[in-house]
């Protein structure tokens, strides 16, 4: 056998071994027990995951029910962000309210934390600090003792890399500042403190307002850095680093709240026993869908969007089995080719079958939303509200939602009636993002695609001569009957 032939071999074999689902769980068991003995050291404070490698790490019945959202791709190298998509600012309260904060993530092999950790987290700490300087008419704050400075992790973020970021704090803060988002009162600054498993000493902070300076948001990266990302252990598994990461790759189909309802079930199973062990989980009638489940604790069931006093909402067909009421309408969107028994012919749902990838984008724009808005239309005319509904209630529903909120609602948040439905020329993408930003303050996991946001923008933006002519005329009239179900 070559040289290249034997460098292959080995190759692969340890991609074998780190997609491994035994490997894998008993990983993630031994990253938990980390994160469990730092969260034993700061008790008081609340451990929550950054979503979704998070999840597998932070046990539910000591995590909150909040999960943060800070993506590693806002904080790699030339794509610094504070992400107005993703401003994370429903856990300031909770960080208020516990003077701190335990955020739990991880990274594969090459290196020793997540970019999440050590540098989106420091720069939203960083602008949040900023923000609060540029409004505190409203606020009791000591300008001269309030610390904006960045923070970043030494030996991680290049001093270069630092200064760079630095150079772009400030007109994020201005983007943030200037934008529909409400900040809640702040009494001390945030700043980001690192834990690893390569730490020796947990920092101590102290209890009491009158010895505060800030409010640690204590960042805990789960993994070991090891070498080529695999650790043999004498109990018999190779430890992965970063096991929670890409878990559509390995799971199976398993999800982090199965994992920890099921743990000590699964970390008993032998390692030919497992897969079938997993199959029956993930096949029991009580088990959630993967990606609502991923979520955890989280509640799909119908979310208000506040700003709109409620008059529209969001949530996942699975959260859906039966009509809402006699005040409620209903879009069910699914690629399913059926809605259930329930919702049939109901007429205050209308059902559309959503196809999936390029085929289901190019039917977004051209059937749903078309399909969608005089149905809306007609029901918020009736004072009654509206819920949308897909798969995943982050994605799909969220466009349909941004492109109705732009439609028949004004900056303030009130339904508009048939002269706002009518108007043409006077939308920008501003108005646009303005609407998402309502959803996001109150559905923080909205995570509509780029492609779905570049459909919205087209169907609102474009001339009329863009759309087919049976598009161009969409009022009341032209409702189509409800039961007539679109596949």
């Amino acid at each position: 056998m070559g040289h290249k032939d034997g460098a292959s071999l080995a190759l692969n074999e340890l991609r074998k071994e780190s997609q491994d689902l035994y490997n894998r769980i008993h990983s993630i068991a031994e990253d938990a027990a980390f994160v469990d003995q730092v969260y034993r050291s700061y008790s008081r404070l609340p451990l929550i995951p950054n979503m979704r490698c998070g999840a597998w790490y932070t046990d539910p019945d000591t995590a909150s029910n909040e999960r943060a959202y800070f993506k590693s791709t806002d904080g790699h190298t030339g794509n610094w962000s504070f992400n107005l998509r993703r401003p994370n600012l429903h856990i300031l309260p909770l960080i208020c309210a516990h003077a701190g904060l335990l955020l739990v993530d991880s990274t594969r092999a090459g290196k020793r934390m997540p970019d999440a950790l050590s540098k989106t987290v420091p720069i939203w700490c960083a602008v949040i600090n900023r923000v609060v300087l540029k409004t505190t008419s409203n606020l009791n704050v000591d300008t001269d003792a309030w610390n904006t400075k960045l923070y970043t992790p030494p030996g991680v973020v290049s001093a270069q890399e630092h200064d760079q970021i630095e150079q772009k704090l400030d007109g994020w803060a201005d983007d943030l500042a200037t934008s529909f988002y409400v900040l809640p009162k702040l009494q001390y600054p945030l700043r980001p403190i690192w834990i690893t498993p390569s730490t020796t000493i947990f920092p101590k902070f102290p209890d009491t307002d009158a010895e505060r300076r800030f409010y640690p948001i204590i960042c805990i990266s789960a993994s070991k850095q090891v070498l080529d990302g695999i650790e043999r252990r004498i109990t018999g598994f190779a430890y992965i680093q970063g096991s929670g990461d890409d878990h559509e790759l390995w799971s199976m189909g398993l999800t982090p709240a199965q994992f920890w309802k099921h743990k000590q079930t699964l970390l008993r199973a032998n390692r030919n026993e497992l897969p079938t062990l997993v199959q029956a989980l993930i096949s029991s009638p009580n088990t959630l869908p993967t990606r609502i489940d991923s979520h955890s604790n989280a509640s799909f069931y119908p979310i208000p969007i506040q700003h709109v006093h409620g008059r529209l909402s969001i949530c996942t067909t699975h959260d859906l089995s039966s009509p809402l009421g006699d005040e409620s309408a209903v879009v069910y969107l699914t690629s399913a080719d059926h809605a259930p028994p329930a919702l049939k012919d109901h007429p205050c749902v209308l059902y559309i079958q959503t196809p999936q990838g390029k085929k289901g984008q190019h039917h977004f724009l051209h059937t749903v939303l078309p399909q969608v808005m005089p149905f809306i239309f007609l029901h918020l005319q009736n004072t009654r509200r509206v819920c949308i509904a897909c798969e995943t209630g982050t994605d799909t529903s969220i466009g349909v939602a941004i492109a109705t909120l732009t439609k028949f609602f004004d900056d303030s948040g009130e339904f508009c009636g048939e002269f706002e439905y009518e108007r043409e020329g006077v939308l920008s993408k501003d108005d646009i993002k303005t609407r998402l930003h309502w959803i996001i303050t109150s559905c923080p996991q909205a995570n509509p695609s780029r492609t779905t946001l570049k459909r919205v923008n087209e169907f609102l933006l474009s001339p009329p001569e863009f759309l087919p002519p049976h598009q161009k005329s969409l009022y009341p009239s032209a409702v189509p009957n409800p039961s007539s179900n679109e596949s």
